[in-house]
């Protein structure tokens, strides 16, 4: 087990992926930092809004309090939040979607002198139609937010 794991993200429309990719970092560690992107980040190159921070700050609190461990929320305005500057996380959490952001952050620690992260990498949720589940199909009321087909999503 990894002393200290860091796992980052939007969180918008809370779901079984999110869940997914928060337990194993809870199974993975000793404490997670969760990394929440400000809404400026999150809004940057989305189509759609996504909810406000405070209401996916609160969705991640109620779902990370449940794991029984140490855990931090931090804002990241950017891709890497504190992942390229904490030298005490160990280890990162990622889903198949967002590998090469892990690698990109393990380079950029290589050349700052900092220890590499251990990678845990998940794979992607599927829906019920075999389709990633993700915030976007959410909204447009393909899925649920436990990739159900024909629910209003929300």
């Amino acid at each position: 087990m990894f002393e200290k794991a860091v796992v980052g993200g939007t969180f918008d429309r809370f779901h079984i992926g999110h869940r997914r990719i928060l337990k194993t970092a809870f199974e993975t560690a000793g404490s997670v930092v969760i990394g929440l992107t400000s809404d400026e980040f999150a809004n940057r190159f989305r189509s759609f809004m996504a909810m406000p921070y405070e209401t996916r700050k609160k969705a991640v609190e109620e779902y990370a309090k449940k794991l029984g461990k140490p855990y931090e929320i931090v804002r990241i305005d950017d891709s890497y939040g504190i992942a390229t500057i904490d030298p005490k996380l160990d280890c990162i959490v990622v889903s198949e979607e967002t590998l090469l952001r892990a690698e990109e952050i393990n380079a950029i620690r290589f050349k700052k002198n900092i220890p590499k992260l251990n990678m845990v990498v998940i794979p992607i949720i599927l829906a019920q139609d075999g389709n990633p589940i993700s915030s976007e199909r959410i909204i447009r009321r393909e899925i649920d937010t436990e990739g159900k087909i024909g629910k209003t999503g929300r």
